[in-house]
């Protein structure tokens, strides 16, 4: 949903014959970027294409790529939710793509998250994006193809995905998938107009109650002073993972009181908090704001490079203002 184009492009490709060795999906987590990279790969491997460039979705190599367990299918990507891919996966990878298709047309090498790989292991990758096989695709996601090294990205074919309207995204959340229209508008909005993110969220309640623990978390933290604060966030330095979700959710806060702040509370993330947002938002400057805004940001840097945690928390609680 929302990529209309981007599947029109891949399925001229294989129209024509002219299906390029690598692909990069770039957009933000949740926006689709594994599922169209699936789709292209059951489109150009389908034993019974109900059209050229399309997938029948019930073959037996449909079924195998969609649950990504083909034998022809090879999936890299970081050991943890924030590891690295690390150059020794990448070897792998390329003694399996030396190897003929054992059953499909093309080999698939599904490199997720490519932003994650370290520099080495993407130096690794350059000989096979150079002289890749005739029977073999890469299909990589990231975040943004400025993330990578300029040698891989150029020689790929970059599909940058767009969210969608939320407006889009909330009737069809309400018209396809059945959710009320609280559900929906909630929905929405929190996802940013990333379908997939969207449809976690429907499937998953306790993604959304997490996200509203945190932003409540978060809310309580202004007037406390600072031996509370430490005290109130001591659980966060046990899990670098969860971590990173709950400042990804006060960061989505800090932009919901830039936004009231400004007048546009019809476009916060966190609907179901307006009330509290738009007081808060009145109680704090637009300088002390656009602070706390960098410095989660920051914060959500350190955690990638494998900070303290303990410190991190206690320089962030220092950085919060204080209110009434």
């Amino acid at each position: 949903m929302g990529h209309e184009w981007a599947a029109s492009l891949l399925k001229q490709h294989i129209l024509h014959g002219d299906v390029r060795h690598a692909y990069l999906f770039s957009g933000a987590p949740g926006i689709g970027r594994r599922s169209l990279a699936l789709a292209f790969a059951r489109a150009v491997n389908c034993l019974n294409p109900p059209a050229p460039g399309e997938a029948c979705g019930e073959c037996r190599t449909c079924r195998q790529i969609e649950k990504m367990q083909h034998p022809d299918l090879s999936i890299v990507e970081a050991e943890s939710e924030g590891g690295m891919i690390k150059v020794d996966q990448i070897r792998a990878l390329q003694r399996s793509l030396a190897l003929s298709p054992y059953d499909a047309r093309y080999r698939i090498a599904l490199l997720l998250n490519f932003q994650r790989a370290n520099p080495n292991a993407q130096n690794a990758l350059l000989k096979t994006l150079e002289e890749a096989p005739k029977q073999v695709i890469l299909l990589m996601t990231a975040d943004s193809p400025d993330n990578l090294l300029p040698t891989i990205s150029s020689r790929c074919e970059i599909l940058r995905l767009r969210p969608v309207s939320i407006e889009a995204l909330e009737t069809a959340l309400k018209s396809r998938w059945s959710l009320t229209p609280e559900q929906a508008r909630l929905i929405a909005h929190l996802s940013d107009g990333r379908t997939g993110l969207a449809l976690s969220m429907a499937a998953q309640p306790e993604l959304i109650e997490n996200r509203a623990a945190w932003v409540d978390d978060l809310l309580h933290i202004f007037p406390l002073n600072i031996r509370e604060r430490f005290a109130s966030t001591d659980a966060l330095t046990r899990s670098r993972d969860q971590l990173r979700l709950v400042l990804q959710t006060w960061m989505s806060v800090c932009r919901d009181l830039l936004l009231a702040a400004n007048g546009n509370s019809d476009k916060l993330t966190n609907q179901d908090r307006q009330t509290e947002i738009q007081a808060l938002s009145q109680e704090l400057s637009g300088p002390q704001i656009l602070n706390l805004l960098e410095e989660m940001d920051h914060a959500l840097e350190l955690v990638d490079i494998n900070a303290n945690l303990r410190l991190l928390l206690e320089n962030l609680m220092l950085s919060i203002p204080r209110t009434a």
